[in-house]
């Protein structure tokens, strides 16, 4: 069985190398409805987004993470990003920055399921997108007050999640799936 939907959520992978090239403000604006789509517990939408389509802003934030990076004690994470071409944000031309209400109790699990929308809204519309974790660096260090206020980042917020958004300049295949993961519990006698 297969409709759109499942197509997409079928192809989509994540994607670690962009164009760079703008993303239309259209294209940007059906994302930003179908990530505030998403379904949230009580319905309380404990959530704002930051869409920054600024590649000036994004570098930025990228030059600031790689800089926490590689000052780090620990440099796994700097040597993986190193690995994969040295941007933390993969030349991304944008990046939908999910933020969230401090203290709410299902704000991330609220955040997450916004931050797939956007994934599959992305890839609905030709675009390409990785979820990263890894954005909330550049507003954790001793810089972060100066780079959240370049972001517009408002008070009593979280970091949430991050999904880059662009035009890919590189394709996978999406991951296998397991079935071995899997366990049904099913009714076998139904009247």
């Amino acid at each position: 069985m297969m409709n759109e939907v499942l197509n997409c959520i079928k192809r989509r992978f994540s994607c670690r190398g962009y164009d760079g090239a703008p993303v239309q403000r259209e294209k940007l604006d059906a994302i930003v409805n179908a990530a505030l789509q998403a379904p949230s517990a009580m319905n309380l939408q404990p959530w704002e987004i930051i869409v920054i389509n600024n590649k000036e802003i994004i570098d930025g934030l990228d030059e600031e993470a790689m800089g926490i990076l590689s000052a780090s004690a620990d440099k796994t994470g700097y040597n993986r990003i190193m690995d994969r071409g040295g941007k933390v944000f993969y030349n991304a031309p944008c990046m939908f920055l999910v933020l969230k209400h401090a203290g709410s109790r299902w704000a991330d699990v609220d955040a997450g399921i916004m931050t797939q929308n956007i994934c599959l809204a992305a890839d609905s519309l030709g675009l390409n997108s990785v979820i990263v974790a890894m954005a909330n660096i550049p507003f954790s260090g001793s810089s972060a007050e100066e780079m959240k206020d370049i972001v517009g980042w408002p008070d009593g917020l979280e970091f949430g999640m991050a999904v880059l958004v662009g035009h890919g300049n590189t394709v996978k295949e999406p991951h296998e799936i397991d079935m071995t993961k899997v366990r049904f519990v099913e009714y076998t006698n139904i009247t």
